[in-house]
């Protein structure tokens, strides 16, 4: 809409003038039976700009009476930034009175929007938007809006009651306390007395709850550490003194390597997660044993396996093989802390003899 003229604005006036006659005119001369029912004389009635008792809903049509009120009440050409902050502050104040917490809010930014530059005008839009945002339970947001009003207007006595009580509801205690610090310094009453202790209350509760969480939670650690280290544990005396643990980012664990044709083990103290089983394997046969009469045991003749304790089946895996693939994978289950391989020779009797103990159950 267009800005109107002062010739525009006097018309616009006159023409309400007659509207207002006529219509006045027209409830006292006008019979029912020319279209409006008597149970609506009220509603038409409340149509008209001069005894609406609410304003319009968002998005309702109005009519062009009406839209030139608002026109008048909200041009920026014909009010100064402080007139058009005290409009939208009127209204929502209108709204709060009628329990439209929302539309109210609304109308309190639109006030702020205007930036009119006055300190007690712009405190006081804070304040009511507090006090509706608190009546909707939007508590932080209406704490936000107490501080800005108390930055405006530092002794401002409602919006740091109103403070003291959202400090509550969002369990910040000590800024509570504080906030009823303030008030009681100037004014002493027993609803801030009731108030502080009811913060202060609410603390030493919370603060009681918070260390029983912490003890329970230390509690539970320590239970779970237990357990952890008794699962990894590892329960060959050899390498009671090896338990897993970290060499910068990578794991390091004791392995054990069972030779069933011998019925004797050897056991790799720090195998690290990304070694190869060949790499030990080297090692661990650089020279034959005493008991590899046969000479038997070398690198390239050896078959690796791994048994799955739960469902009884054998595992083949290659010896370029790093153990971190291995541990990755669903069918291995890691006892006592310690991954354990069985090491056999290729074809061997030995082998064939220990495979038939898997029958239907090798992978």
């Amino acid at each position: 809409m267009q800005h109107m003229t002062n010739e525009e604005r006097l018309s616009l006036a006159a023409k309400l003038d007659k509207e207002l006659d006529d219509f006045i005119d027209g409830l006292q001369k006008r019979p029912y039976t020319e279209g409006w029912p008597e149970d609506r004389w009220q509603e038409e009635m409340e149509k008209h700009p001069f005894f609406m008792k609410k304003s319009p809903e968002a998005g309702e049509e109005v009519s062009p009476l009406m839209e030139g009120l608002q026109q008048l009440k909200y041009d920026p050409n014909e009010n100064t930034p402080e007139e058009l902050a005290n409009a939208y502050k009127d209204d929502g104040n209108f709204n709060f009175k009628h329990a439209k917490y929302r539309l109210a809010i609304i109308a309190y930014t639109e006030g702020l929007k205007v930036k009119c530059n006055n300190a007690d005008i712009d405190s006081l839009l804070y304040n009511n938007r507090a006090a509706a945002n608190y009546f909707l339970k939007n508590y932080r947001s209406s704490l936000r809006d107490c501080e800005w009003a108390l930055r405006l207007k530092p002794n401002y006595r409602k919006a740091t009651i109103r403070a003291a009580k959202c400090c509550l509801e969002v369990k910040q205690f000590s800024k509570g306390i504080e906030y009823c610090d303030v008030l009681l310094s100037e004014n002493r009453n027993s609803e801030m007395l009731q108030l502080r202790q009811t913060i202060l209350n609410e603390k030493k509760k919370a603060e009681k709850n918070l260390r029983k969480m912490c003890k329970l939670e230390e509690k539970k650690k320590a239970s779970d550490e237990k357990l952890m280290k008794g699962d990894l544990m590892p329960l060959v005396p050899e390498l009671s003194n090896c338990m897993v643990h970290l060499n910068g980012a990578k794991l390091v664990w004791p392995v054990i390597f069972t030779y069933p044709e011998y019925r004797i083990m050897d056991f790799i103290q720090e195998f690290e997660e990304d070694d190869l089983f060949c790499e030990h394997l080297n090692r661990v046969f650089e020279e034959s044993p005493a008991w590899d009469i046969e000479r038997k045991y070398n690198v390239a003749n050896l078959r690796v396996y791994f048994e799955n304790q739960s469902s009884g089946k054998l595992y083949l895996i290659n010896t370029d093989t790093k153990l971190r693939d291995v541990l990755k994978r669903n069918e291995f289950i890691v006892e006592a802390g310690t991954p354990s391989f069985v090491i056999l020779v290729r074809d061997s009797p030995a082998e064939v003899s220990f495979l038939e103990l898997y029958k239907n159950k090798i992978k």
